[in-house]
């Protein structure tokens, strides 16, 4: 399906997903932040199985930990974000142009 402007009918529209960037910039920070802290809480774990290699077996334990746990956390909370913003986007704020008569317009609910 092909936007058309709804005041002169051009299927010349461009779209812009401002919201969708921010929220998925602003998603990554704090799922990265997130993840980093929750993998850092269980760095325990990493650090008992690390434990059997000895003191760099810890080391390496509690840093890929948290290394994995910001990666992860990063991911869901970019797609979460990106979601929410896209959503405003379509619905909230007037996110499609016509390059024709220059009406600003979104998406019918």
């Amino acid at each position: 399906m092909s936007l058309q402007c709804p005041r002169c009918n051009s299927p010349k529209v461009a779209s812009f997903h401002h919201a969708m960037k921010v929220g998925a910039a602003i998603g990554t920070v704090g799922g990265a932040a997130r993840g980093v802290s929750a993998a850092l809480a269980g760095g325990q774990a990493g650090a008992l199985i690390g434990a059997f290699a000895g003191p760099v077996g810890i080391t390496l334990g509690s840093v890929s930990g948290a290394i994995l746990g910001g990666l992860a956390g990063g991911v869901g909370g970019c797609a979460l974000g990106a979601q929410l913003g896209d959503t405003l986007d379509r619905h909230v704020l007037a996110h499609n142009l016509c390059l024709l008569c220059g009406h600003r317009f979104n998406l019918p609910a």
